[in-house]
């Protein structure tokens, strides 16, 4: 069975470590959360928390994301293994670590999803300092790499590597000479 749509654009740092499943659905809130597990209790639980911690318009654009359901799956997750104060813990930091107040618009939901992946997935030991800087997944960072990579031996291509999914295939229609 092919992975959805959902599945695929948020595979990499969102669910590294999640048990994600082929047919997730992030349109429908209630079916991801569902697909994902998340008890409907520590849902609440969780967007109170996030209330709590950020101001009401952004906390309302965080659980309003359509990657919500991803980032209460992995506070689920924490909240399983350690405990609901670890997970407040991990959310304090969106206010130490404010870079997300530096976007407006839509890239300001993308900023706060983004804090929040590296506030949930930041070992608390860590310090302020090295908490502060984003974190990259390797793995994530290998399945974007457009550098080609070259048998031992064979001269490297002339131009930079470009995913297939943005080479073009062929001219589209229309894309010729006008009138």
């Amino acid at each position: 069975m092919p992975a959805s749509t959902d599945a695929k654009r948020s595979w990499g740092p969102l669910t590294e470590g999640l048990d994600v499943p082929r047919d997730l659905d992030l349109g429908d809130r209630a079916r991801a959360l569902e697909q994902l597990r998340v008890h409907p209790a520590a849902h609440s639980q969780m967007v109170s928390m996030v209330r709590d911690i950020l101001p009401e318009q952004e906390s309302g654009l965080l659980v309003g994301s359509r990657q919500w359901p991803l980032l209460a799956a992995r506070m689920q997750n924490i909240r399983e293994s350690d405990s609901t104060h670890t997970v407040a813990q991990h959310l304090n930091r969106l206010t130490a670590d404010t870079s997300w107040k530096q976007a407006t618009g839509t890239a300001l939901v993308g900023r706060l999803v983004d804090a929040t992946l590296h506030a949930l997935t930041t070992p608390l030991s860590a310090s302020p300092a090295s908490a502060s800087r984003l974190w990259v997944s390797p793995m994530a960072a290998r399945s974007r790499c457009t550098t080609p990579t070259v048998a031992p031996g064979r001269p490297a291509p002339a131009e930079a590597a470009v995913p297939a999914h943005r080479q073009q295939a062929a001219p589209t229609r229309g894309a010729g000479r006008g009138r």
